[in-house]
């Protein structure tokens, strides 16, 4: 970054190091978790440790490309979708390049454009351009028809677009997905983390043309997924269906939480997924440690821009319900 200091992108998920530096336990709704997925196993064989991870993941690529319909030669793995980011802009920009970025969204576009050399500016000569679907922290679903028409611009422009459907499988439609689409002009990215709630593993996938997918491939550090997340991503693809059933609860208990929230002074964007944002009238500063102090860890929207909002993850009925009351009393 042409000797700049680099810093990390803020993330939420901080409930474990905050759990740590407290000693309290945390409701932790700063990560967009699925709080109903399928059951996964989580013991393996010791025998799984004995040996390097396959670097070219066949068996793990046969079984996403007979789910997802397409080619093992179309899909990239990656150490959570942001290494899958990374070695993306890795793999299309150059210094002096332009990104395409829409903010309010996830700022891992922009750090990884710009650590690959390029500059996130106005178009329309943009190399890549980033769309997140659903739209993370708004929680806003473009549909299908209006990101084709995206798509066909990019393909005029000799734009990538790439579209990050981190929370597609877990969105009230997911059937706006552009996985199933084979273009040239097309980068999905997608990550299990959310849909499965296994943060912990780290797997990020990416559909996309060959000819990138190879040498994206060929960018990604060997072995970058390890033995056991690639075991564990074999098992929940197994059971992708069983994310019908996720869905269809965490819709019930984001109406039910939205319900609660229309008591308070509060302004709650619409959302298709499993996170709300919810929107004040000033700073939340303050409010993110009042609610810490009572045990609730909010995602603080700064870092997105919004100074003056949080996002909050669609939990279970009980825990939905405490962090209401801990919100009216936070606001009283």
């Amino acid at each position: 970054m042409n000797g700049q200091r680099i810093s990390k992108v803020v993330h939420g998920g901080t409930g474990i190091r905050v759990v740590r530096e407290s000693g309290a336990p945390i409701l932790d709704l700063s990560a967009n978790i699925n709080p109903y997925p399928p059951h996964l196993a989580t013991t393996f064989p010791p025998d799984l440790l004995d040996t390097y991870p396959d670097d070219s993941y066949g068996e793990l690529k046969s079984v996403m490309a007979r789910l997802f319909g397409r080619d093992p030669e179309e899909i990239t793995v990656g150490n959570g979708s942001i290494e899958v980011i990374r070695v993306l802009c890795s793999s299309v920009l150059s210094p002096g390049d332009k990104v395409g970025i829409a903010p309010p969204t996830f700022g891992e576009y922009e750090f990884s454009a710009r650590l690959a050399g390029a500059s996130v500016g106005e178009g329309p000569d943009f190399r890549l351009r980033f769309l997140c679907n659903p739209n993370n922290p708004t929680g806003h679903l473009v549909g299908k028809e209006e990101l084709l028409a995206v798509l066909d611009r990019c393909e005029k422009d000799g734009c990538l677009l790439a579209v990050d459907e981190a929370f597609i499988e877990i969105c009230d439609d997911p059937s706006q997905t552009l996985a199933d689409i084979r273009h040239p002009s097309l980068f999905v990215i997608r990550s299990l983390t959310k849909s499965f709630a296994v943060p912990g593993i780290r797997f990020g996938y990416g559909f996309g043309d060959p000819a990138l997918v190879e040498r994206m491939e060929a960018l990604r550090l060997p072995w970058s997924v390890n033995s056991i997340a690639a075991k564990m991503a074999i098992e929940a693809f197994m059971r992708y269906e069983e994310l019908e059933v996720s869905r269809g609860r965490i819709r019930e208990e984001r109406d039910r939480l939205c319900a609660a929230l229309s008591s308070l002074p509060v302004e709650v964007a619409p959302s298709s997924t499993n996170f709300l944002l919810i929107n004040l009238d000033r700073d939340v500063g303050k409010l993110c440690s009042d609610l810490l102090r009572r045990g609730i860890l909010v995602r603080d929207c700064h870092s997105f821009g919004l100074p003056c909002s949080i996002r909050v993850a669609v939990r279970t009925r009980e825990e939905n319900l405490r962090m209401v009351e801990a919100l009216s009393a936070c606001m009283r």
